[in-house]
């Protein structure tokens, strides 16, 4: 099979799939692609098959030959394969163990009241400088770091830092760059651990290093992950979910009206806000036979949970969103055995940005055209503009 598209698509409006992935989805669940960088992949967007290759075996983040490996990007943080190839399914599966406890939905509870507490501090700085305000800046980047910090212990005064770092490894076109933004995380998470040895705290970090077979530098590059990915996905999520009720002011209403609904409507907004043509990188690890499609050993696979959760065999009117909808559960989150470990903090914060942001401004607008929104819709949380809002 040849490749059919090449990544990115074009988006002509954050809230809607992009028209080249539409056309893909209507010719199957599989398909081959180019990368960005050029590089061959299978791009998954059917329902079925993303749920069941998220939860095969055969699929990892590491490859036999990692120096020839396809890339999706540049990025030295996301762009090709991490870790060890044997020992992966070993790291991954004592990762998951140490980590679950820190991230299930009893920790959550107890932290509830400090995410309460960091978003309405958020709400009231909102409030007191006036309107137009930026959703963006106000609450959907500081929350999430915020909780992310307070969470594993790091300083919130060093943000500035470790988000420049951030961008270079994950979001740099520049390879020398992006090297370059990854060693600079890893040592700061190397300071981080030796901060904590001599000062524990009651924090994530602290409690890795009590851990006997846990090394300083796994520690360090754990906690500068979840640092990422405790971080940078969910300003995405509560930027387009915000963008979502703005939009369908029904909705907003409907929710105004009844809070309790907010549980669910986060749902249908993970589901709805995630629009596709951005998959999830996987390499096989073995041959396997994906709906008639062989995937060979050391192929780069793009899950793409955007698009499965907008397929019409599962989601009735998909581009709908419907607070209401039952049926088929989303994989905003992944599923099985690489369902997302910080699912239930994504959950706490983005409830809690609705549950007051609703109440507290009961006539908020949007005061820009969405169309004109599209820059950062490649790269989670880089390059998002402002969403500028008045009430």
């Amino acid at each position: 099979m040849t490749a059919t598209a090449q990544l990115p698509f074009r988006q002509r409006h954050p809230l809607h799939s992009p028209d080249q992935l539409l056309a893909l989805q209507d010719t199957g669940p599989i398909h081959k692609v180019l990368t960005a960088v050029g590089d061959e992949a299978w791009l998954v967007t059917g329902y079925t098959l993303v749920r069941r290759l998220m939860d095969d075996e055969r699929l990892g983040r590491t490859h036999r030959d990692p120096a020839n490996a396809p890339r999706s990007r540049t990025s030295a943080l996301f762009g090709g394969p991490i870790g060890d190839f044997d020992s992966e399914p070993a790291d991954h599966a004592r990762m998951r163990q140490l980590l679950q406890p820190h991230f299930g939905p009893r920790h959550m509870r107890t932290l509830q009241p400090k995410v309460e507490g960091l978003c309405a501090a958020l709400l009231d700085d909102m409030e007191r400088q006036g309107q137009p305000a930026d959703l963006l800046t106000s609450v959907a980047q500081p929350l999430p770091i915020l909780v992310i910090c307070d969470l594993l212990g790091v300083p919130y005064d060093h943000r500035d830092r470790f988000r420049a770092w951030v961008d270079d490894a994950a979001f740099s076109p520049d390879d020398d760059v992006s090297l370059k933004g990854l060693e600079h995380l890893l040592g700061y998470g190397m300071e981080l651990v030796t901060a904590k040895r001599a000062n524990p705290d009651d924090d994530v970090i602290s409690r890795l290093c009590d851990e006997p077979d846990l090394a300083d530098f796994e520690i360090a590059t754990l906690a500068m992950q979840l640092l990422f990915a405790g971080h940078e996905t969910t300003v995405t999520q509560i930027w387009v979910g915000s963008l979502i009720l703005l939009t369908n002011p029904v909705q907003w209403q409907t929710l105004l009206a009844d809070p309790d609904m907010i549980p669910k409507a986060v749902e249908e907004i993970l589901r709805a806000g995630m629009t596709g043509g951005v998959g999830v990188p996987r390499y096989a690890r073995a041959d396997i036979d994906a709906d008639g499609v062989t995937i060979r050993e050391g192929d780069l696979v793009l899950l793409d949970p955007g698009a499965a959760n907008h397929d019409r065999e599962f989601f009735a009117d998909p581009d709908r969103v419907d607070l209401t909808r039952t049926g088929a559960a989303h994989v905003g989150f992944g599923y099985g055995l690489h369902y997302c470990l910080g699912a239930a903090l994504a959950r706490l914060e983005l409830k809690t940005v609705y549950s007051q942001l609703i109440p507290r401004f009961p006539a908020l607008q949007l005061s820009a055209d969405p169309a004109t929104m599209t820059a950062g819709f490649h790269s989670l949380s880089h390059g998002l503009v402002a969403l500028p809002v008045t009430w």
